[in-house]
């Protein structure tokens, strides 16, 4: 027995009722878990005049291991995949609340959460250590997105961040 991709989930934060990813702004986890390969998962789409000035937005995101009696060690969190437009890139940073800690609140997406330190932890080998997981724990993530001034028109603009652990 050992821990599958499909124990190990992402939730939006915001509170337990909250469904709205522009609305992940810190606090508690929810109970909606994030949708992978969904246009907008997380961030809105970037109007014209937010690509003229360029911006930089956050959200904040929790990881779950839900297996029932594993434990996931040694997690790392890191970005899988950078953004595929040449104009946006990511960073990640984890909260500082650790393990099971509810996640500072900021007051809006363009609002960077206080003490936090964004990197561009991109794959396995640069990523940021979170520890164990026991069955149920979570931890949150920051994920910050910057859109470059007079960044170009891209239809399809995606990102991955990803977590690794281990099972004994």
């Amino acid at each position: 027995m050992s821990i599958t991709p499909a124990n190990i989930r992402f939730f939006l934060s915001g509170g337990g009722a909250n469904t709205n990813p522009n609305l992940s702004l810190g606090g508690a986890i929810s109970s909606t878990e994030m949708v992978d390969n969904v246009l907008h998962n997380l961030f809105a789409r970037v109007e014209a005049a937010e690509a003229a000035t360029g911006s930089v937005r956050y959200r904040a995101i929790y990881v779950r291991n839900t297996h029932a009696t594993l434990t996931y060690e040694a997690v790392l969190a890191f970005i899988s995949l950078q953004t595929t437009s040449p104009n946006t890139s990511i960073r990640i940073s984890l909260a500082g609340e650790g393990v099971n800690g509810t996640m500072q609140t900021i007051p809006n997406e363009n609002t960077a959460p206080v003490g936090r330190v964004f990197v561009a932890a991109d794959g396995v080998a640069a990523g940021l250590p979170m520890g164990n997981l026991a069955p149920g724990a979570f931890f949150g993530i920051w994920v910050e997105r910057t859109v470059n001034a007079g960044a170009l028109a891209f239809s399809s603009d995606t990102a991955s961040v990803s977590v690794r652990g281990e099972t004994v």
